[in-house]
C-alpha cells in the first residue's frame, strides 16, 4: 500500500514502524539521551504519531535524538506542526505529514521516499 503526504524534511528511511495514536508532548515525552519515546526505544525505526505538542524546546529536544545518536530513521505525522516540523528540519530525520496514520500498525515495515510512504509488510492489527 502506497500512502501520500507531504514532506516536511526531504529524505529516504526504512524500518519498523513504531506507532503512537496519542499526540506527543514532545519535551515530556521523547528521552533523547537514551532514545527512547514514552520509554519505547526509537532509534532506527519509523516513528509514527498523530502531532506534537509543547513549547519550541521540543524542537530541540527532537534534535538531542540525532545529537545523542538515538534518532529514528524517520517520522509519519497526520499534521506536523511547527515543533515537530522544525525538530525534523534540524536534526534532519526524513518526516512526511498530511498521512492517514490509521492506515500504518505498530510493526509494520514501511519506507518513506520524501513524499510517499509505502507499507512493504503489515503485521495483523491487535486490537
Amino acid at each position: 500500500m502506497i500512502l501520500k503526504g507531504r514532506v516536511i524534511q526531504e529524505g529516504f528511511a526504512r524500518g519498523e514502524v513504531v506507532k503512537f495514536d496519542e499526540k506527543l508532548i514532545v519535551l515530556g515525552d521523547i528521552n533523547p539521551k537514551d532514545g527512547t519515546v514514552k520509554d519505547i526505544p526509537v532509534k532506527g525505526k519509523i516513528l509514527v504519531f498523530p502531532r506534537g505538542a509543547g513549547s519550541t524546546v521540543g524542537s530541540y529536544t527532537i534534535y538531542g535524538l540525532r545529537y545523542y545518536d538515538n534518532a529514528p530513521a524517520g517520522m509519519i505525522l497526520e499534521e506536523a506542526e511547527t515543533i515537530v516540523a522544525a525538530g525534523a528540519i534540524i536534526a534532519e530525520i526524513p518526516t512526511v505529514d498530511m498521512v492517514d496514520i490509521s492506515q500504518i500498525k505498530n510493526g509494520d515495515f514501511v519506507v518513506i521516499n520524501n513524499g510517499t510512504v509505502e507499507i512493504i509488510s503489515s503485521r495483523p492489527h491487535t486490537p
